[in-house]
């Protein structure tokens, strides 16, 4: 087996144990989806390497902009982000996941830190209609896989059945 194939099945292991416990909080927490939330970011920051900030932003009401939920890290400046601007904000228009492995080549960036050196967006839908996302950023060049995005699909599926 070739090194890059232990570590993409490293990943998916990884990804795969935590699945039950994302599962448990969702089902114990469905009456309090802050707390749920709350509980899921500080898992995936706690347990993923990578994942140097965990946050959901959702849609702020009637208006064009995402509005900061739940998050594990350092505290961020940007708890309002308007439709297009940042990765965020192009994600709420797209309606598709975004993986970033490297900030500082993108042009429409919003700088959370300056040790982010990537991120990865992906959209939170209920009843089709996209309604946020999950934010990651990390501290790691280029560390995000298909196995991230698949995974963190997995989380919004999760979180929009208490939504």
């Amino acid at each position: 087996m070739q090194l890059f194939d232990f570590y993409a099945l490293n990943r998916i292991q990884m990804f795969e144990g935590l699945k039950p416990q994302i599962v448990e909080i969702i089902e114990s927490n469905s009456k309090d989806v802050q707390t749920a939330m709350q509980s899921i970011c500080e898992v995936l920051r706690k347990e993923i390497s990578h994942y140097d900030w965990v946050g959901f932003y959702f849609k702020n009401g009637d208006k064009r902009e995402l509005k900061l939920g739940p998050y594990a890290g350092e505290p961020t400046d940007h708890t309002i982000i308007p439709f297009g601007k940042g990765i965020c904000g192009q994600v709420a228009e797209s309606n598709e996941n975004f993986v970033v492995p490297d900030v500082q080549a993108q042009d429409n960036y919003i700088a959370c830190s300056i040790t982010v050196k990537s991120e990865i967006v992906v959209p939170l839908f209920k009843n089709g209609e996209n309604v946020g996302q999950i934010d990651i950023d990390s501290n790691t060049p280029d560390p995000f896989t298909e196995a991230d995005e698949r995974f963190l699909e997995f989380i919004n599926q999760e979180v929009a059945k208490i939504l």
